[in-house]
C-alpha cells in the first residue's frame, strides 16, 4: 500500500473518532508524511524503517518549535500502528519513532490576538463586510473563545435568537464532534451586538444548504457545512493586517506578497489562526475580571490548562486584579 493510500485509510478510520479541528490536524501532518515519501521514493508501506523515520524527523524538524514536532511524530506514530494492524506496515516500527524532551514551557506557544486588534477588524467588517460569513464567525469565536469545531457544528436550530444563546452539542454520528465528547456540551450566552450581526447573516447571507447528514448548519456554504479549512482561511484572510488597515507592518510590497490571496493568508507573520483567536478572547475574558471558574466552563478549558496555554495576562496585570479584591481587606 502507497504513502497516500495509507494516510486515506487511516484518517476515513478515526473520522468519527475525532472533533473536525483534531481531524483536520491529522490531515494536515501526514500530508507532510506524504510529500517527504514523494520526495524519498517511498512508494511502499512495508519498506518503511527506523532510519526511514529518523530521515523524516531530520527533514521535518529545521527550525520548527519542539512541540510542533512533538505533535507531528505523535500523530505518525499513531498513523504507522495503524499500519501494522492492518499489516500494510513492518511490525514494531512505529515503537521506533522518538519523540523529542519537552522542558518546562517548551509546550506553550504566546500567540494570540490582540484587544485593539480584534476591534478593528470588527469597526472594517462593521463597513465593509457587515454580516458575511467570515464577519460573522469571527464575532462569535472572539466574543464566545469556543473552539471552532464546536461553531462548525452549530446548527441553525441550536440558536436562540430571542434569548442570545447557542446550544453547542456533540454528534459524532453525523460527523460534528466535539473535541472533549459529551463533557464539552454546554449552552454560551451571547450579546446583543452579536445576536444582531448573526440575525442578519441568517437573513442576508445565509444558503440554508444541508449538510449531507440533512443538518442545516448556523454558518453555511453553497455546499452545505463549511469545511474546517475554510473557517481557518476566512479567520487567517480576516486577521492580516493589510486586509483590514490596508496598510503591512512588515514593510511588504502587498502587489507582490505571497500572503495576499485566500489559500495564502497564513503566511502573513500576523494573520492568526481560530485558536489564536480562542486564545486571544480567553485572556480578554480574565483581564475584565471574569472569575476563572466562569472563563473555565464558557470556553471549556481546565482551570490549569487556562493558566499554562491561554492566560496571556502579564505578572503585573495579575497582581494589579489581585489588588482590586485585597485593597479593603
Amino acid at each position: 500500500m502507497t504513502p497516500r493510500e495509507a494516510v486515506n485509510e487511516y484518517l476515513a478510520e478515526i473520522k468519527n473518532e475525532l472533533a473536525a479541528t483534531t481531524h483536520a490536524n491529522h490531515r494536515y501532518r501526514l500530508d507532510q508524511f506524504i510529500q517527504w515519501a514523494d520526495e524519498e521514493g517511498l512508494s511502499n508501506m512495508n519498506d518503511i524503517t527506523g532510519s526511514k523515520l529518523q530521515d523524516f524527523k531530520q527533514w521535518k524538524s529545521g527550525d520548527v518549535a519542539k512541540v510542533t514536532i512533538k505533535n507531528h511524530l505523535s500523530t505518525l506514530r499513531q498513523f504507522i500502528e495503524f499500519c501494522e494492524d492492518i499489516d500494510v506496515a513492518p511490525n514494531g516500527v512505529g515503537r521506533k519513532i522518538r519523540l523529542p524532551t519537552m522542558q518546562l514551557g517548551d509546550d506553550v506557544n504566546d500567540t494570540h490576538l490582540l484587544p485593539n486588534e480584534a476591534e478593528a477588524i470588527l469597526d472594517y467588517c462593521d463597513k465593509y463586510e457587515y454580516a458575511t460569513l467570515r464577519h460573522t464567525a469571527f464575532y462569535i469565536l472572539w466574543h464566545t473563545g469556543m473552539r471552532s469545531g464546536g461553531l462548525r457544528g452549530l446548527d441553525v436550530e441550536d440558536y436562540d435568537s430571542h434569548n442570545g444563546i447557542l446550544s453547542i452539542r456533540h454528534r459524532p454520528e453525523t460527523a460534528t464532534p466535539l473535541k472533549n465528547k459529551e463533557r464539552t456540551e454546554r449552552d454560551v450566552s451571547i450579546k446583543t451586538a452579536v445576536t444582531a450581526v448573526l440575525d442578519d447573516y441568517l437573513e442576508m447571507h445565509h444558503p440554508y444548504v444541508e449538510d449531507e447528514h440533512g443538518r442545516v448548519p448556523l454558518l453555511g456554504t453553497s455546499n452545505g457545512r463549511m469545511e474546517q479549512t475554510t473557517l481557518q482561511r476566512n479567520i487567517y484572510t480576516l486577521t492580516r493586517p493589510c486586509h483590514y488597515t490596508n496598510e503591512c507592518p512588515h514593510d511588504r510590497d502587498m502587489q507582490e506578497c505571497e500572503a495576499t490571496t485566500y489559500n495564502t493568508a497564513s503566511k502573513c507573520p500576523t494573520s492568526v489562526s481560530p485558536h489564536a483567536l480562542r486564545k486571544g478572547s480567553i485572556t480578554v475574558h480574565r483581564k475584565q475580571n471574569v472569575p476563572k471558574e466562569v472563563a473555565s466552563e464558557r470556553m471549556d478549558v481546565s482551570g490549569d490548562v487556562l493558566d499554562k496555554h491561554y492566560d496571556k495576562r502579564t505578572e503585573r496585570e495579575k497582581m494589579q486584579q489581585r489588588r482590586e479584591y485585597l485593597d479593603n481587606i
